[in-house]
């Protein structure tokens, strides 16, 4: 097996760190602090390419791998988990969607502006009542008399970017008689009349990320912007949580990584009683330990971005690839944090260091795009073949 990068990839792993640590790092603080959407730094991001990676120049984007897009989340992460998630869910959560299932003109329209950086796009899966039961929504979209328009009902809870999102890639009950059968996806333009913004939701951490319901009011969406077939919407929605979930574990890489790099540098300048405290057998099991975990979540990352690559365009699913990833990745973020405020003392504790953000940060990579309880549901299930 062949574990190097490609000079490309290497290439653009290395604009990432550049960008990351020298543009992100320095202003993460701040924003964490405010809460603020970080509109500059996220609109360098687009003109680096990092808003499509994996999107076609041809539609604005840097085109791409997955290893390369992975490579850029793991960076971006390590300076500020609040800004990969924004460029986690452009990228993976609204341009794989239109890019896999859109018509022509719909990629040309809502993915190239985004892949660009010059707007924003959310996804609206999760409703107040349903979250890990995707299947459970109560967003309703009903054809208008004269079959030109859907009439849109509902709301949408935890929507990373709705508050200032452009586009949306959004799913609806056609029938709910169907169930999962009877969802349907949607792309919808934010300003138009009955999309209603909810409050920005206060965080425990990522609050940069900016985050909030959103109600539709009898939106109005043509059938042009329908995306795929009717019913087909819980289909693409899985799908596209398969490209989301490897962006998430990319995310708690870099995350675990940068809680990693601080404690071991951390043990090697802290000194207690006249020594070091690397030298402390209790600290060097703690640094060996998180080395390991960061060291195994990276490669199943690798694997799955390379798995997804092998199924692009041949209907095969990444599905078991992504679930391993993101569990044990998300799983070594928390970790990592944890054990690097445990070695950093009264200073972990502090805001005068990242590391209580790391902490704050991973939490969420363990709930979002599918819980923890919710990976090993689906890895059980594809290996047994039993639900």
């Amino acid at each position: 097996m062949n574990f190097s990068l490609t000079e490309e990839q290497q290439l653009i792993q290395q604009t990432a760190r550049d960008f990351a640590q020298q543009e992100i790092a320095p202003v993460a603080a701040k924003y964490d602090e405010s809460g603020e959407f970080p509109r500059d730094t996220i609109a360098r991001a687009g003109e680096l390419g990092f808003m499509g990676v994996e999107v076609p120049e041809t539609y604005g984007g840097a085109g791409l791998d997955t290893i390369s897009y992975v490579l850029v989340m793991e960076e971006i992460a390590a300076a500020d988990a609040a800004h990969s998630t924004i460029v986690s869910v452009n990228n993976s959560l609204y341009c794989t969607g239109i890019l896999t299932y859109g018509t022509e003109d719909q990629k040309q329209r809502f993915v190239t502006p985004v892949a660009s950086g010059k707007a924003i796009g959310c996804y609206g899966l999760t409703e107040p009542q349903s979250g890990s039961d995707a299947a459970g929504m109560r967003t309703r979209a009903v054809l208008s008399a004269d079959g030109s328009h859907y009439i849109i009902t509902g709301k949408k809870a935890w929507i990373t970017s709705g508050p200032v999102a452009d586009y949306m890639v959004m799913f609806a009950m056609t029938d709910p008689d169907k169930k999962a059968k009877g969802i349907t996806a949607f792309i919808l333009d934010t300003q138009q009349p009955g999309f209603i913004r909810g409050k920005t939701e206060p965080k425990l951490g990522i609050r940069a990320s900016a985050t909030s319901e959103i109600e539709f009011d009898h939106y109005r969406c043509p059938i042009a912007n329908r995306l795929g077939n009717e019913g087909q919407g819980f289909a693409i929605a899985m799908d596209i949580l398969d490209s989301g979930r490897i962006g998430i574990a990319a995310q708690s890489v870099g995350i675990a990584r940068a809680a990693y790099d601080a404690s071991l540098q951390y043990a090697r300048d802290r000194k207690a009683f006249g020594s070091a405290i690397g030298s402390f057998e209790m600290i060097q099991q703690k640094l060996a330990d998180m080395k390991c975990k960061v060291a195994a979540a990276h490669l199943l990352t690798l694997q799955a971005a390379w798995k997804r690559m092998q199924t692009k365009g041949t209907g095969e699913r990444c599905t078991l690839e992504g679930s391993l990833a993101k569990l044990v990745a998300s799983e070594a973020a928390m970790f990592c944090a944890h054990a690097a405020v445990q070695i950093h003392g009264g200073m972990g504790y502090s805001k005068e260091l990242p590391i209580e953000r790391y902490f704050r940060d991973a939490k969420i990579t363990e709930i979002y795009e599918g819980t923890s309880e919710i990976q090993r549901m689906v890895i059980a299930r594809l290996e047994t073949g039993l639900r």
